[in-house]
């Protein structure tokens, strides 16, 4: 199975930095007429999408800052691409609260963004793509960047860990529903990535901020974040649902699924030698 990007109006959030940076350019340089980078934060927006638009043309490199959470904000940012939205890429996350102490803020802030954010753009887009499908159009993808730490667990952050099983139990429920009606579904799951989220992680003040990405960065080699947009459209291209850019993950869910209670003493033990 291949995927076709020529043409397709493509939207990536979290696009400031890092892991969305990377897919806009990588879609850019697959042939997508257009991609609209979405962040909440306008300035590092701009110096993600300004060298980008210099490269590739003003006309395909776009940009919005807005709250991806919202309706208002993912209709504004619909209506900034040039042509109906085809390729959807929930990238935007946070890495927010940890331990018990994690506040109902934190809690808050990580279910909007790392799995709101992802069912408002769905609820919006994905009844659009069947019905161009029964039409006998393209319909559409949609790509989930959620985390390794959905198909394991993220020690430190309790709210990470439980948004992003969330992220992928949602995306696997768009891939059954609609994944033979025109909707192609991919959910990325990435361990350590060399960005501003792992920078910020390894130097907090917050211990458990700390022991959640030394257990990060121990289990698995940081990728570039290049890497991870890769392997989604490896993925993409071969038609299967989960994209893996550290292959050593997939190990890890099978030995987690084969005997759950020795993954959770492997992990009691892995905790205590990063404390």
């Amino acid at each position: 199975m291949t995927v076709d990007l020529q043409g397709r109006a493509a939207v990536v959030t979290g696009a400031g930095g890092g892991i969305g940076a990377a897919f806009a350019r990588r879609l850019l340089e697959e042939g997508v007429a257009s991609v609209v980078l979405a962040d909440i934060d306008d300035d590092l927006l701009d110096a993600a999408a300004d060298p980008l638009a210099e490269e590739f043309g003003e006309e395909r490199v776009l940009r919005r800052a807005v709250d991806v959470t919202s309706d208002l904000g993912v209709g504004a940012l619909l209506q900034t691409s040039p042509g109906p939205v085809d390729l959807f890429v929930a990238n935007a996350g946070v890495f927010r609260g940890f331990g018990l102490e994690a506040s109902p803020d934190d809690w808050q802030l990580s279910w909007d963004v790392n799995v709101m954010a992802h069912v408002v753009a769905a609820r919006t887009l994905v009844p659009e793509w069947v019905a161009d499908a029964r039409e006998g159009g393209r319909g559409g993808i949609f790509v989930s960047v959620a985390s390794a730490a959905g198909l394991l667990t993220q020690l430190g952050s309790p709210t990470y860990s439980a948004t992003k099983h969330a992220a992928l139990g949602l995306a696997e429920w768009l891939a059954a529903t609609y994944g033979d009606q025109g909707v192609q579904v991919c959910a990325v799951c990435p361990m350590g990535v060399r960005t501003a989220m792992l920078e910020e992680g390894e130097t907090s003040e917050v211990p458990d901020a700390r022991l959640g990405m030394r257990s990060v960065v121990s289990a698995g080699e940081p990728v570039e974040a290049s890497a991870v947009a890769d392997a989604a459209l490896q993925a993409l291209a071969e038609g299967r649902f989960l994209a893996l850019p550290h292959p050593e993950v997939d190990r890890m869910q099978q030995q987690k699924a084969a005997d759950r209670d020795r993954w959770i003493s492997g992990m009691q033990r892995f905790r205590s030698s990063l404390e």
